[in-house]
């Protein structure tokens, strides 16, 4: 997995490629959103555009995360779940716990940031 991070304002967009899986990928979301959180960006988006898989691990660490963002105030948001990851949203009802959207620029809208 890869992850790369943007900011746009106080909004950070967590940029995730490749599988969001046991291991490698959910202690690396894990560390880069408590990195964000000690450096006082709050308000973050989850890009899952080019996430091909999740596993429960990921699942796991997604209430994690919504959990300690929550604890500081902050939102996290998801961008683009597609197919599978997508799915797996809906089937556990994750999903219910976060705004969606599938536009980069409504998504920051949402957090009061105009592109």
């Amino acid at each position: 997995m890869k992850v790369t991070v943007r900011h746009i304002g106080h909004v950070s967009i967590v940029d995730l490629s490749g599988q969001f899986t046991i291991g490698e990928g959910d202690c690396l979301i894990r560390d880069t959103i408590n990195s964000l959180l000690d450096d006082d960006r709050r308000n973050i988006i989850l890009n899952l555009d080019k996430v091909s898989r999740m596993d429960s691990a990921s699942i796991g660490q997604l209430i994690a995360m919504y959990k300690a963002v929550s604890e500081y105030k902050g939102s996290v948001k998801l961008l683009n779940p597609r197919g599978e990851v997508y799915d797996s949203l809906l089937m556990t009802k994750i999903g219910d716990l976060f705004e969606s959207f599938k536009d980069e620029n409504e998504a920051l809208v949402s957090f009061r940031i105009v592109p």
